[in-house]
């Protein structure tokens, strides 16, 4: 009887290990997709978007923590650390990196499956009612109903307008990068894309801003990438 479905990216080059990992996931409803070393597991992620990721931290090519780095750049995908690691600092640091949990190695499989699941419950909370609902003196975005109104009118956006300014609105105040913008809404492959970018920022400035030739809101940090201001 499976207990859960999703996708989970294991990362770690012990092939016992992911062959543990994989058997046992699998067997529980889980589809497992793998990586053996960092480069590959951020190429995976933007790939499959995995719904969370079990990550060693001593990987061949790159340090985990390096990997944990990378994907909170773009992605709040949930991330397990299985690690050798065991001491204080190195948890330390991987959580304050953007981990959400650290699982020390050797491991007990109900353990990390029981943190799984929670990792899992808690990314699939919907943001609260005062997070969910941005209002600017432009417009205003309601998260979980996926909807903008301007001036008390619904404003029609594309999937792909959309998915642009949920992902500067959820990291809003910080720079997304023009990579990773392009990576996320558009899918690996359209990285150097960047005239993608300007088509649809300079469209939704004309449907959201006073004036769009003076936006206030979707910012243009020239020559790095985009930043959604309230």
């Amino acid at each position: 009887m499976t207990e859960q479905t999703g996708t989970v990216l294991v990362v770690d080059d012990e092939p016992q290990i992911v062959r543990a990992l994989r058997i046992n996931l699998t067997a529980r409803g889980y589809k497992v997709v793998t990586a053996h070393d960092g480069a590959a597991a951020l190429r995976a992620v933007a790939d499959t978007k995995p719904d969370v990721v079990v990550l060693d931290l001593g990987l061949p090519d790159i340090d985990g923590t390096d990997v944990i780095t990378g994907l909170r750049g773009w992605t709040t995908v949930p991330i397990i650390v299985l690690s050798a690691r065991g001491e204080s600092p190195d948890k330390v640091k991987a959580l304050d990196l953007g981990a959400d949990d650290y699982v020390t190695k050797p491991f007990g499989m109900d353990e990390l499956l029981a943190r799984l699941r929670a990792a899992m419950r808690r990314s699939a909370v919907p943001p609260a009612e005062g997070e969910a609902l941005i209002e600017t003196e432009s417009f205003t975005l309601d998260l979980l109903a996926k909807k903008v109104h301007r001036d008390g009118v619904e404003v029609h956006l594309t999937k792909t307008e959309w998915g642009v300014l949920e992902l500067l609105v959820r990291n809003r105040g910080r720079l997304v990068a023009q990579k990773q913008l392009l990576r996320e809404v558009w899918g690996p492959g359209y990285e150097n894309e960047s005239h993608y970018l300007r088509v649809y920022l300079a469209q939704l400035r004309r449907k959201l801003e006073r004036e769009p030739s003076r936006p206030r809101h979707l910012i243009t940090e020239p020559g790095m990438g985009y930043r959604f201001e309230a």
